[in-house]
C-alpha cells in the first residue's frame, strides 16, 4: 500500500509540474489576484503572525500578498529547513529584506533573524482537492509543521495555488494534514472557515 501510494504521488507530481508551469505562463498576475481575493474574502486575525514562501521555480508569485500583510502590521515567516525529518521553523522577514539561500532553490531570512510562530500559514502546493488536501514535494515538510502546530493551538493553513493545480482527489495517507481554505486566482475554496476570526 505504502509503496502503490508513494507511486502514485511521484505520477502526479510529474503531471502537475509541467501544469503549474504552463499556469504560471499564462497567468502572471495571478499572484496579485490572491492577494486582492484574500483582502476581501478572507478577515484574518489582526496582526497574527503569519508564514509564507518566496516564490521557488513556476510556484504562484506571493510577494505582493505577503507585502500587504506586512504592511498591516502583521509578523511575516518564511520557512527554513531546520533538519531533513524536522518540523519548519519560520524566521521573520520584513519588506526589503535581503534574503539568502537556503539551498534546493529555497531563499531564505538571515539566520539572526528571530523566528516567529505563525497562527496563519499560507502553503505552497503542486495540487489540491476541495476536501482540502494537498500534494507537496514528498519531504513532509508542511504535514509535521501543521500536526506540530495544531497541538499547540487553532491554526488557519491556507493554500495558495492556480486554479489549474486543481486535481479530482489527490492521494493521501494519514499523516496528510487538511488545508482550511484554498485561494487561486479565480477562487476562495472553503473547507473549514469556522477558524477564522478578527479576534
Amino acid at each position: 500500500m505504502g509503496h502503490a501510494l508513494d507511486d502514485e504521488k511521484a505520477l502526479l507530481r510529474r503531471e502537475l509540474f509541467q501544469r503549474r508551469k504552463e499556469a504560471a505562463a499564462n497567468a502572471p498576475e495571478a499572484g496579485r489576484y490572491v492577494a486582492e481575493r484574500i483582502a476581501r474574502d478572507i478577515p484574518l486575525p489582526i496582526e497574527a503572525p503569519i508564514s509564507g514562501f518566496w516564490p521557488m521555480g513556476s510556484e504562484i508569485d506571493i510577494r505582493p500578498l505577503l507585502e500587504q500583510l506586512n504592511g498591516k502590521g502583521h509578523p511575516v515567516g518564511l520557512p527554513v529547513v531546520a533538519h531533513k525529518s524536522a518540523p519548519l521553523i519560520f524566521r521573520r522577514w520584513q519588506t526589503g529584506d535581503n534574503l539568502v539561500s537556503g539551498g534546493f532553490g529555497t531563499s531564505i531570512p538571515d539566520p539572526n533573524q528571530p523566528e516567529i510562530e505563525p497562527r496563519v500559514l499560507f502553503v505552497p502546493l503542486l495540487a489540491f482537492d476541495r476536501q482540502g488536501y494537498r500534494l507537496g514535494y514528498g519531504g513532509g515538510f508542511y504535514d509535521r509543521t501543521l500536526e506540530r502546530l495544531r497541538r499547540i493551538g487553532p491554526r488557519l493553513a491556507v493554500g495558495v495555488a492556480f486554479a489549474a493545480q486543481e486535481v479530482a482527489e489527490v492521494p493521501r495517507d494519514r499523516y496528510d494534514q487538511k488545508l482550511d481554505v484554498i485561494v487561486t486566482e479565480q477562487e476562495v475554496i472553503s473547507i473549514d472557515m469556522k477558524k477564522v476570526g478578527r479576534t
